[in-house]
């Protein structure tokens, strides 16, 4: 628990120095993968991008946490009580960490590469998808402990693929979508160590789902 909790703190601590770092001026390294991508977005590149990077930035964590919630309440009906319980709190997890974006943007006001809505630490569609995927990496340490490890991968790939396309449509720089999984990982590992989801079972031989 205390490994957690120190953990959570490092990287909520990491989140908040870089987007005090990069407030106002851009790093050397996001210029340079700003300047890479300049101009990307225009075309049929970034109308395949935009549907890429909503889809899966936004669309599927929506998706996916509406699928929990939806077991939840059958396993409650089942009398599942236990394993009902954990992907609440998984839920709750989810919603805490995805308060990231909400409330980083105003607070550090940091401004797009480009012209767009809204400020630009942390990318909230790499926050939306991290916040998922630790939910998911969350409910299989529990509940379907096998799928773990593959678990952690998909997440990790769905996380820099979401990165990848802000990057491409020239609306984050890289520190905003670097400082989302920041943002995200301190905030999920305090939410989770609190709610005793972290640092997982006590048994080894953890329910299936």
């Amino acid at each position: 628990m205390i490994r957690v909790l120190g953990a959570g703190l490092g990287f909520l601590g990491l989140f908040v120095a870089l987007g005090i770092a990069v407030a106002r001026h851009p790093l050397a390294v996001d210029l340079a993968v700003t300047g890479a991508f300049q101009g990307w977005w225009r075309g049929p590149v970034g109308t395949a991008t935009s549907v890429v990077s909503n889809l899966v930035g936004l669309v599927l964590p929506a998706a996916v946490m509406l699928g929990v919630l939806v077991g939840v309440v059958l396993a409650w009906y089942r009398g599942l009580r236990a394993e009902a319980w954990v992907a609440a709190r998984v839920l709750v997890v989810f919603g805490v960490a995805r308060l990231t974006s909400w409330v980083g943007k105003p607070i550090f006001l940091r401004e797009r590469p480009r012209q767009y809505a809204e400020f630009s630490y942390p990318s909230g569609h790499v926050v939306a998808i991290a916040s998922a995927g630790f939910a998911v990496v969350l409910l299989c340490r529990w509940l379907a402990p096998a799928l773990t490890r593959l678990a952690l991968v998909v997440s990790a790939v769905a996380t820099v693929l979401v990165a990848l396309t802000r990057l491409v449509l020239g609306v984050h720089w890289l520190s905003d979508t670097v400082g989302a999984v920041l943002g995200v990982l301190g905030i999920g590992l305090l939410v989770a160590a609190v709610l005793r989801l972290l640092p997982g079972p006590v048994s080894a031989s953890a329910p299936a789902a």
